[in-house]
């Protein structure tokens, strides 16, 4: 409750071989023993993962990673949980020994370049043996940096932290939840149901960072339950310049809320700052081609144990078998867990995505794509099941634009 939350943090990963000082690395960067180092390659057995700050940057999370060369049929599975890693990082550290570069190292690099990660290069144990001259020159055409390192002593990491900052400061930023929605000095109505999955004396983690991005950009804040709600606008002198709802009260904030007046969900405001709204406009228009029988993943972020009405495993699958008119067949995912070939599925509704980073969703949604798959997001699942997905896209001109060129292209071929 005191510190940002990971969703909201930088992810570096630090990759290479074993024993190139990974571990020790990372411990350096964080000034405490966050990885157990040995001198016996393979030590690192999973990502191990250390909330950090980076002066002047702010909070960031380190990933220190299993060796990219191991081997064995557990040796694969760490190797594979190394990969995994890739879809979370909005930058790379690339640890080598200085005495040795070769093709683990070089099959990294063009990773990170295929997913366009931004790397630094550390060459380790300088204090053995001197860095190549050529291959730092070569390097540095493509890294953001390449810095000869002897992290048992501290040596470098100060000018690695530096790079990091410089990498990190150029990745996409995304976009506010609300700072373009709610002029300074206006008034953001959020409605908050408080149901059994609501965590005792707290709100959940979107509604909180909702509140504070309306506090960061001047404007204010009026927080009722759904009950609430028509009474708290009609005490209003002037109409808010935007309504959020938690987006399992939507049908009755739809109905309580004038139609002249801005609204949206929480989860929508995330499917924009964390992901690709348009491309979850295309994956919830691919909800009118779903058939009885067909597959959805229901993908979710925590792993927060499900109860009663649950919004993920009970809701959404019930509004989305009502709209088909026949059941449908669904599977669910969380936390880290995500296929790497969602073929099998005609539909993959995500949540919010509160707990993970942007890089993660777009990973995720890239993925999607590649396969062929539409995936949604929650709360626009729920607007479009309900047959409001317009009135809740209005806030966002380009979003609603997308969606009745879809509209239009299908009546056109029917």
């Amino acid at each position: 409750m005191n510190t940002a939350p990971r969703g909201l943090r930088q992810h570096v990963g630090l990759f290479g071989r074993r024993n190139a000082g990974k571990s020790s690395l990372v411990n350096a960067l964080c000034g405490q023993t966050v990885s157990v180092v040995s001198d016996v390659a393979g030590t690192t057995t999973d990502p191990v993962e250390k909330a950090a700050e980076i002066h002047p940057l702010g909070p960031v999370v380190f990933i220190d990673t299993p060796g990219s060369d191991d081997e064995g049929p557990l040796g694969d599975l760490r190797v594979a949980r190394m990969r995994a890693i890739l879809d979370r990082v909005d930058a790379a550290v690339l640890v080598a020994d200085s005495r040795v570069f070769g093709d683990a190292e070089e099959a990294l690099l063009a990773e990170f370049s295929r997913r366009g990660i931004p790397v630094v290069v550390a060459l380790n144990k300088a204090d053995l043996a001197s860095p190549d001259g050529s291959l730092v020159t070569r390097l540095g055409r493509s890294a953001v940096a390449v810095v000869s390192t002897a992290a048992t002593r501290g040596d470098g990491v100060d000018v690695v932290r530096g790079a990091l900052v410089e990498a990190l400061r150029a990745a996409d930023e995304p976009a506010s939840l609300l700072g373009d929605l709610v002029p300074p000095g206006r008034l953001c109505v959020m409605v908050v149901p408080i149901d059994p999955e609501a965590p005792r004396g707290r709100l959940i983690l979107p509604q909180v960072q909702a509140i504070r991005d309306v506090l960061d950009h001047d404007a204010m804040t009026l927080v009722v339950k759904e009950r609430e709600l028509r009474v708290a606008l009609g005490l209003l002198k002037s109409p808010p310049a935007l309504v959020v709802t938690d987006s399992q009260a939507f049908l009755k904030v739809t109905a309580d809320t004038p139609a002249e007046v801005p609204l949206t969900s929480f989860s929508i405001l995330l499917a924009r700052h964390k992901g690709d709204l348009d491309e979850f406009v295309r994956g919830c228009f691919a909800i009118e081609s779903l058939r009885p029988g067909d597959r959805v993943l229901v993908a979710e972020a925590c792993t927060h144990h499900p109860a009663g009405e649950d919004i993920g495993r009970v809701k959404i699958p019930r509004w989305l078998t009502r709209y088909v008119g026949g059941q449908l067949e669904f599977d669910f995912c969380a936390g880290h867990d995500f296929p790497d070939d969602p073929s099998p599925y005609r539909l993959v509704v995500h949540c919010g995505s509160c707990m993970i980073n942007r890089r993660t969703v777009l990973s995720r949604i890239a993925r999607c794509r590649q396969h062929g798959v539409p995936i949604a997001n929650y709360g626009m699942t729920i607007a479009y099941s309900l047959g409001i997905f317009e009135r809740a896209l209005e806030p966002f001109p380009s979003a609603l634009d997308t969606f009745v060129r879809l509209r239009s292209a299908a009546r056109l071929s029917s």
